[in-house]
């Protein structure tokens, strides 16, 4: 991926701290939660985690599920050692022993981040549901919750029944900031391009959204919705801090995929995570942010 060298030269001095009057690392451990999806995991977890090491920030595991299908009585997850979950699956149901252990983890106050279709997963599970604010497809339909979408400077529900969840032809769109004083947002241009990338919009859930970070036009030109669509957003579950992005649809490969190579997405995704996990923000804002001028 071309841009994750120039991401560890700007965040690494961010991940050091003074021990007995020397510099030493202290990564944030991670646990990125794969190995079911309709979109190309193998990519994406692998993009993800990459982009992550690369930043001198974070150490990464994965948790890679049977395939679908198989007996997901085996995928039994310990979370303790963890900081910071991602979930990048969408797939055969959890566990109860792993779904109890993460709402736990949760609730004591881990942190997690809801990347791109990890919203499509577990329609029935209402805690996940909680906890992610927004989903779509996977059966979803008014009984899942409300539409959700910004008009007139405010979040505004929509009660008309229909399926959740749709997107219209990927293409470069342009993302602005609600909430400018977020740690997460703080310093960002309140107008970027983002690379090519699927817009979700037509989302339903709770819309227990703690703060509104970027929604972008859903253009019917494109097949979007002629809304203004919700797609960074943070969610607060229990104790836990959620960072849930819809941005970031993997490419056919590592080599090939626009949407994570995107100088913005790895801003805002590294940026996301340390606010996850910690609470606040440490990075500067790279040089090669894409702003709106």
């Amino acid at each position: 991926m071309k841009h994750i060298l120039n991401c560890k030269i700007i965040y690494l001095f961010s991940c050091l701290f003074m021990v007995g009057g020397s510099f030493a690392v202290a990564p944030i451990s991670v646990l990125i939660m794969t190995g079911q999806n309709n979109h190309n995991w193998p990519v994406s977890s692998q993009a993800l985690k990459e982009i992550m090491e690369s930043s001198g920030l974070f150490e990464v595991d994965m948790a890679i599920s049977p395939v679908a299908g198989e007996d997901m009585d085996t995928f039994i997850v310990d979370f303790d050692p963890y900081q910071l979950i991602v979930l990048d699956c969408n797939g055969d149901s959890w566990p109860e022993v792993t779904k109890e252990r993460f709402l736990r983890f949760v609730n004591d106050g881990g942190g997690v981040i809801v990347y791109h279709a990890a919203n499509n997963a577990f329609p029935d599970w209402v805690d996940y549901n909680e906890l992610c604010g927004l989903g779509g497809w996977e059966g979803r339909n008014e009984l899942s919750g409300l539409y959700w979408y910004w008009e007139h400077g405010q979040l505004v529900p929509d009660t008309l029944p229909g399926p959740g969840g749709s997107h219209g032809h990927q293409h470069i769109y342009e993302l602005t900031c609600r909430t400018t004083n977020h740690p997460i947002t703080q310093g960002l241009p309140e107008k970027w391009l983002h690379a090519t990338d699927e817009l979700y919009d037509r989302m339903r859930g709770p819309g227990n959204i703690s703060a509104l970070l970027y929604t972008a036009w859903s253009n019917p030109e494109t097949g979007g919705s002629g809304r203004e669509e919700l797609l960074i957003f943070t969610v607060q579950y229990g104790n836990g801090r959620v960072f849930h992005t819809m941005l970031g649809h993997a490419g056919p490969s590592i080599e090939e995929n626009p949407a994570m190579e995107c100088p913005s997405f790895q801003t805002l995704f590294l940026r996301g995570a340390e606010w996850a996990a910690t609470g606040q923000v440490t990075q500067p804002v790279p040089f090669n942010f894409p702003a709106i001028q």
